[in-house]
C-alpha cells in the first residue's frame, strides 16, 4: 500500500515519532498533521518539512485521500479524535492508552461498531521491540509450551523538570495503571491467548512525589484467566543512572520452559537493546533480537485494505483497555476506603 496517505492530528507525546514510522517504513505517504504549538511538533515539522500543516484539523478529516488518522495527543483527548476520525470513515492508530475512562471506551466501541473502522492502540512496548515480537514468535512455535504466567516490569524516569503539565493531572494522563500498564496488559493477552481475564488486584500510589498530588509513581496489579495468572509493576522510579528511559523486561513461563526479555537494557551485560534468553529442555539461549522485523505498520496497512485483523485483533484492542481501566478502578477505591 505505498500509496495510503495518513495524516497526525495531536502531537504531545514522543511516542508519535515510532507510530509514524512504523507506517512510513511499511510504504505510506504522511499527507499533513494537525497539533498544539509545543516542542515536539515543532520538531515534527522539522523532521518531517514536507507534510503540510493545518491550522483546521477538519482539513484533513474531510480529505478523501487520506485514510488513516494517527494521534499521540494528550492521553484524555485521544478518544474524541478518534471517534471523530471513524465517522469520517478514516481507521485510527493511536499512542496508549487510547482511551483513559470508562466512557470512552464504551463510545469508542460503539462507534468502531457501527463504522466498522479499525481502532489500533500502538503499544510500543510491544509493537516496536523486536525482543516481544520474537518472543511471540517462539510461543506460537511452542518453544515453551503452553504459557501460564507472565510477568511484566515497566519502569520508567521520571524527568519531572521536563514534563508538561498534563502528566502530572491524574483526569488528564488516566492513571498510571491505564496510562503505562496498559502495555502489560496487552501483552498477558498476547502471551496467554486469551482474550478476557479478571483482576484480582491493584495497587497505585505516591510513594515520592508530593509536590505533584495527581502524579501516581507507582503501580502493579494481579490478573487471571482460567489457565493463566499474570504480575504487572509499572513505576517512575528509574534512576539516572541507568543509560536508557527505563529497563524494560518480560518473564514468560511455560509449560515446559520459559522466555525473558531483557527489552531496553542488560544490565552490566550485553550492550544493546532486545535481549531475549530462552530456556527449554535442551538448556539455555540467548538471541539477540535487534534485526527482528517489526511487522506492526506492514500488518496494519494490510488490514486496511483487506478489512482484516492481522495486527491486533479488535476485541484484543479493546479488552487490553478495559483492564487497565479495571485495574485503575479498583485501585483507586482502595485509596479513597
Amino acid at each position: 500500500m505505498s500509496n495510503l496517505r495518513f495524516a497526525v492530528i495531536g502531537i504531545d507525546h514522543d511516542h508519535i515519532f515510532g507510530q509514524v514510522q512504523s507506517v512510513l517504513k511499511a510504504g505510506a505517504v504522511l499527507a499533513g498533521f494537525h497539533a498544539e504549538d509545543n516542542a515536539l511538533s515543532r520538531r515534527f515539522a522539522e523532521l518531517y518539512p514536507d507534510a503540510r500543516r493545518v491550522e483546521d484539523r477538519r482539513r484533513l478529516l474531510e480529505d478523501e485521500s487520506i485514510a488513516l488518522i494517527v494521534s499521540a495527543a494528550v492521553p484524555a483527548d485521544r478518544a474524541a479524535i478518534a471517534i471523530e476520525a471513524m465517522r469520517h470513515g478514516k481507521d485510527v492508530m493511536v499512542d496508549k492508552p487510547g482511551v483513559t475512562s470508562f466512557s470512552q471506551l464504551e463510545e469508542v466501541r460503539k462507534v468502531q461498531a457501527e463504522t466498522q473502522r479499525i481502532f489500533s492502540i500502538c503499544y510500543s512496548e510491544h509493537f516496536e521491540t523486536g525482543s516481544t515480537v520474537r518472543a511471540g514468535e517462539l510461543v506460537k512455535a511452542g518453544a515453551i509450551g503452553k504459557v501460564i504466567h507472565t510477568t511484566g516490569i515497566g519502569p520508567h524516569r521520571l524527568r519531572k523538570l521536563e514534563r508538561p503539565g498534563w502528566f502530572f493531572e491524574r483526569q488528564r494522563y488516566g492513571g498510571i495503571l491505564c496510562d503505562i500498564a496498559s502495555h502489560q496488559c496487552e501483552q498477558f493477552l498476547f502471551f496467554t491467548d486469551s482474550l478476557d481475564a479478571e483482576v484480582l488486584s491493584a495497587t497505585v500510589a505516591n510513594r515520592a512525589n508530593a509536590d505533584k498530588p495527581g502524579l501516581q509513581d507507582y503501580g502493579d496489579i494481579h490478573l487471571r484467566t482460567g489457565s493463566a495468572t499474570g504480575y504487572i509493576r509499572v513505576d517512575w522510579f528509574t534512576p539516572d543512572g541507568l543509560p536508557v528511559w527505563g529497563d524494560g523486561r518480560l518473564f514468560i513461563l511455560g509449560t515446559e520452559g520459559t522466555i525473558e526479555l531483557r527489552k531496553y537494557i542488560d544490565v552490566e551485560g550485553r550492550p544493546g537493546k532486545d535481549h531475549l534468553f530462552l530456556s527449554d529442555r535442551n538448556g539455555t539461549r540467548y538471541m539477540d533480537c535487534t534485526d527482528v522485523e517489526l511487522p506492526y505498520g506492514r500488518q496494519l496497512l494490510a488490514d486496511i485494505r483487506d478489512r482484516t485483523q492481522t495486527a491486533m485483533p479488535q476485541s484484543r484492542c479493546f479488552k487490553a483497555m478495559e483492564l487497565a481501566l479495571m485495574a485503575q478502578k479498583l485501585a483507586e477505591q482502595k485509596l479513597g476506603g
